[in-house]
């Protein structure tokens, strides 16, 4: 595949070979990818400020990682420093910019630049992807788009009537107002998902009351946390092999908990009878601990890590109700049982757009047709999480059907890079101008996906959640192992594309390559 722009130009000229965008912990691994693989002609577009993603820009007391430190790193980037066995935000938006920096990957970026809209041109095969900063506007025209927003980047607003018309404070956990002192005030949470269990406990020790709103229960296991010592400190940077052999270790451990979420629920009961211990170790009340007590299955939900959400509501300043919100008054929260609570501020953390994140509306393939477009006709799916039919030469990370809930993300991050990398090779190697995986190949991988998930706790758990579509499909969720997932993505396997090759270089200023193209399905 052939570049547009010398490297180094793309500062004064908007044809780039490969648009990345987001600059999160997937696209900062590309770029970095990209650059070893001496594709240079990249840029990311990202709206932030710096590197970090979600990382960044969750910044709500308590926030931190619920994968242990030593697997949420990159494998090519491991860092011996880490201060916990479980890292808080800091320290790993910190990591983020530490790795973007020593691979030189920000002299490729355009920070505070909002991607409004990218649409792909099939007679000059580029994609043209809009964006603004500082009011601003500018058009990048790309060979390939790397989508890599990731699934936690657009807040979820609940839909409650009179939200709008509230007198006070209103808060997303995603979009944290640090300027805001909770000290002494009235603060009702909407949610108990994973950001809830974290900043709940930091605001029940300000808040003179807390009302948290809980829809439903979580599972929660404790939160193994300790800090390390010098001699591990000392061991992680100066033993060879000492960190990779840790990471191996906690790794194989996670991977099996996999074996009970996908394959046999029944072999989670451990998991259950931790997680209840938990709650009868942090709750004193009878009556609390039924209503902190899940009615569903463990694994259904994301299983959350907390050695503090029970002791925090148990506090006597903090209650925790469990009737439904009727609507939001100008003073406070009503609730169906006919109370009215009144307060200062309203905490929201109902989570993120996952399934259906606004950004797929800005994305037009190959037809016209948006990608929320198409994923509301036949369900959110693609092919190995990465390629989408109807989106020509547009490859997303973290895309359907690559989520977990059981290790790090990270793994299966790198996973995708194997096969970014090895399929713009293959690109290059063959001349070939534009791709597109079959229809056939899609449906048949997700058919294959949902047989996976047959037996699986999240179809026969008992809830309903996020990783589940309009239509009731897991779409969001890698069933078993993770290195399946791996194997799965070694190679770009091309038989499952229809690919275009053109004997003259891209010239994103001209169709006129289109004529001497030939199409094949391979």
């Amino acid at each position: 595949m052939s570049s547009v722009a010398s490297y180094g130009d793309f500062m004064t000229t908007n044809d780039v070979e490969i648009a990345i965008i987001g600059a999160g912990f997937s696209g900062l691994g590309a770029a970095i990818k990209l650059k070893q693989a001496g594709f240079d002609d990249f840029v990311i577009l990202d709206r932030g400020r710096d590197f970090g993603g979600t990382w960044r820009d969750n910044v709500y007391p308590g926030a931190a990682c619920d994968v242990p430190s030593q697997l949420y790193s990159f494998s090519f980037a491991k860092n011996p420093t880490w201060s916990r066995s479980y890292s808080h935000q800091p320290e790993i938006h910190r990591y983020i910019n530490g790795v973007a920096d020593t691979y030189g990957i920000g002299a490729n970026t355009r920070f505070g630049t909002e991607v409004t809209h990218a649409a792909w041109d099939d007679e000059q095969r580029v994609w043209l992807i809009d964006t603004e900063r500082d009011g601003e506007a500018t058009q990048v025209r790309a060979n390939v788009m790397v989508g890599a927003v990731g699934p936690l980047c657009e807040p979820n607003l609940p839909d409650i009537e009179g939200i709008d018309g509230f007198d006070g404070k209103i808060i997303h956990s995603a979009r944290w107002d640090t300027d805001y002192d909770f000290t002494g005030k009235r603060v009702a949470v909407i949610g108990t998902g994973a950001s809830a269990i974290q900043l709940v406990p930091e605001l029940a020790k300000v808040a003179e009351r807390l009302d948290v709103y809980q829809r439903t229960a979580p599972w929660i296991v404790p939160r193994t946390e300790r800090a390390y010592t010098g001699a591990e400190h000392w061991a992680y940077e100066n033993v060879p092999g000492f960190q990779s052999a840790v990471r191996g270790a906690i790794y194989a451990a996670n991977e099996a908990t996999a074996f009970g979420l996908t394959y046999s629920p029944k072999a989670l009961k451990p998991v259950e009878l931790i997680c209840r211990a938990n709650i009868a170790r942090g709750i004193s009340d009878r009556a609390l601990r039924k209503k902190a007590t899940p009615a569903f299955q463990v694994g259904c939900k994301r299983i959350l890590r907390s050695n503090d959400w029970y002791p925090a509501i148990n506090r006597s300043n903090v209650d925790l109700v469990t009737d439904g919100i009727a609507r939001v008054t100008p003073t406070g929260v009503a609730t169906v049982d006919g109370t009215t609570r009144d307060v200062d501020v309203v905490v929201v953390a109902t989570g993120f757009h996952v399934t259906d994140s606004p950004v797929f509306g800005r994305i037009v393939g190959k037809d016209g047709r948006s990608l929320a477009a198409v994923w509301d006709e036949i369900g959110m799916q693609g092919y190995k999480g990465s390629f989408v039919h109807g989106f020509p030469n547009m490859l997303l990370m973290v895309g359907p059907s690559t989520g977990l809930g059981h290790t790090s993300m990270v793994y299966m991050i790198e996973s995708q890079l194997n096969y970014l990398v090895d399929y713009l090779k293959t690109a290059r190697a063959q001349g070939i101008t534009r791709t597109e995986v079959t229809e056939s190949a899609q449906r048949g991988f997700n058919r294959d996906i949902q047989h996976a998930l047959r037996n699986s706790v999240w179809v026969n758990g008992g809830c309903a959640s996020w990783y589940k579509d309009a239509r009731g499909n897991i779409t969001t969720l890698w069933p078993g192992f993770t290195f399946n997932f791996r194997r799965a993505t070694k190679h770009f396997d091309i038989s499952a594309f229809e690919v275009s090759r053109t004997k003259a270089p891209i010239d994103t200023t001209s169709a006129s390559t289109a004529s001497i193209t030939d199409t094949v399905t391979a």
